[in-house]
């Protein structure tokens, strides 16, 4: 099966196979992806006071085999949806029935608000 790369320009790109194993000879975009999971649940474990998962976003919708994780950091809060294999490795971070409201942040905010919040030394 071919994929499709979109190139930050909105440039899409075809790749013949599976896109998720386009590499720039390092990292594979699904190695890369598995990084970025379990290092978003290192920060979550390591400020618990701060995050928070549920397996339903504010409406009340799922996508099935996958849940959200949050925090509330003090420039707004960041998002990721991550695979449900992971759910138990967050064990003693808050659960929510219902994810809180999604305040319409993007990508590029997440990026933003860490940034602001590392660089503040807000933690």
């Amino acid at each position: 099966m071919d994929g499709v790369i979109v190139l930050p320009n909105g440039t899409q790109m075809k790749v013949e196979g599976d896109a998720s194993q386009t590499s720039d000879c390092y990292h594979s975009f699904s190695d890369l992806y598995q990084h970025r999971v379990l290092l978003f649940i290192a920060l979550m474990q390591s400020h618990p006071e701060r995050s928070w998962k549920s397996l339903r976003h504010h409406d009340g919708s799922a996508h099935e085999g996958w849940y959200i994780a949050g925090m509330r950091l003090p420039h707004g809060d960041i998002t990721y949806h991550l695979p449900e294999s992971t759910f138990c490795l967050l064990h003693g971070i808050e659960t929510k029935d219902i994810a809180p409201h999604w305040d319409g942040h993007t990508s590029k905010d997440v990026l933003q608000r860490l940034d602001r919040w590392v660089e503040e030394k807000l933690f």
